[in-house]
C-alpha cells in the first residue's frame, strides 16, 4: 500500500530534477508532459503532469505543506545531507514544537512552491505555532 500524489507542474524537467533529488529516485515512466515515480521509501506513487500555463505557486494556496515522517532523527539528518548535497536549498535541521508535536525537521520548497517537511516526531506539545531557536522557525503550520 502507498499514497499517490499527483501534481501539476510548470516545467516537467525542473520538477523531475527536484523530485529525483527529494526522494533519491528516478521516474519509473516518462511520457510527453508526464512523469511517474514509484518511490519505495516512503511508499509513494508520485505523478507529475506538465501544465506550463496552469501550475503556479498560487495553486498551492490551499495546501499548508507536505511531509515525509521518518522513524529516527538520523533519517532527518541523512535527508538533510542528501538534499543539500544534491543542490536543493533547505532550512537546515532544527528541533521544534509545532502542530502539537515536538519534532526534529528540515524543510525544502518545490519549484512550484509546495513546502515539504522531512521530520521525526519526538514527543507531544501543546503548541500549534512553531517555537524554534533555529533556521526553520516559522515554517511549520504557517
Amino acid at each position: 500500500m502507498r499514497l499517490q500524489l499527483a501534481l501539476n507542474v510548470r516545467n516537467l524537467d525542473e520538477a523531475i530534477d527536484f523530485y529525483s533529488k527529494m526522494f533519491d529516485a528516478e521516474p519509473a515512466r516518462l511520457r510527453p508532459g508526464y512523469a511517474n515515480f514509484a518511490i519505495a521509501e516512503p511508499p509513494l506513487k508520485l505523478v507529475l503532469f506538465e501544465q506550463p500555463d496552469g501550475a503556479s505557486s498560487d495553486d498551492f494556496a490551499h495546501l499548508n505543506h507536505l511531509g515525509v515522517e521518518v522513524e529516527r532523527g538520523e533519517q532527518v539528518l541523512d535527508a538533510e545531507r542528501r538534499l543539500s548535497e544534491s543542490g536543493l536549498d533547505t532550512t537546515g535541521v532544527d528541533d521544534t514544537a509545532c502542530c502539537y508535536a515536538e519534532k526534529t525537521e528540515t524543510w525544502v520548497t518545490s519549484p512550484e512552491g509546495a513546502r515539504w517537511e522531512w521530520y521525526v516526531r519526538t514527543g507531544d506539545s501543546e503548541q500549534l505555532q512553531n517555537v524554534s531557536v533555529g533556521e526553520a522557525a516559522g515554517t511549520c503550520c504557517s
